[in-house]
């Protein structure tokens, strides 16, 4: 038997169904809602809010160090990746450089307050740790409604 009579000539292949394929691959693989996959925003969040309760903490027993060091903390918090980045960024639009704005004063509110730590000053401390509460609240009034029902379907996600 020769070779070239086993394989089937052009005209008589038939057309790989892709489209068929590809709505089988999608009908098998498991749905997953936004909600199932938390962003790493929202870990950070969290470790964020951690970092505010030590504060607070802290500022109650006189422990300026442990201020000082969640303050930094809060100051020099981790990214998203990349990929998620883009996603927010995408999300807030035109109010991106807004959304970066908070981020920024939040970091500037921290440092003061890791500086007024350090130096051991309750009352500067304690006015400085007024002024991050206040940039963080500012930033959740604006965008973490509207985030939370965009990237999760509903309004509060603890």
């Amino acid at each position: 038997m020769r070779l070239s009579s086993m394989a089937t000539p052009p005209s008589r292949r038939r057309p790989v169904p892709w489209p068929w394929a590809i709505a089988l691959a999608c009908a098998v693989l498991p749905v997953t809602s936004p909600a199932a996959e938390p962003l790493a925003l929202q870990g950070i969040m969290k470790d964020m809010g951690r970092n505010m309760q030590a504060i607070v903490d802290g500022l109650s027993r006189e422990d300026y160090a442990a201020v000082e060091k969640a303050s930094l903390a809060i100051a020099d918090h981790p990214q998203p990746p990349l990929g998620e980045k883009l996603r927010i960024m995408s999300f807030v639009g035109g109010n991106a450089p807004r959304f970066k704005a908070f981020d920024g004063e939040t970091h500037d509110n921290a440092m003061a307050l890791a500086r007024a730590a350090k130096s051991g000053n309750g009352g500067d401390s304690i006015a400085a740790f007024h002024k991050i509460q206040s940039s963080c609240l500012a930033c959740h009034q604006t965008f973490r409604k509207p985030f939370q029902e965009h990237f999760y379907g509903k309004a509060e996600v603890r």
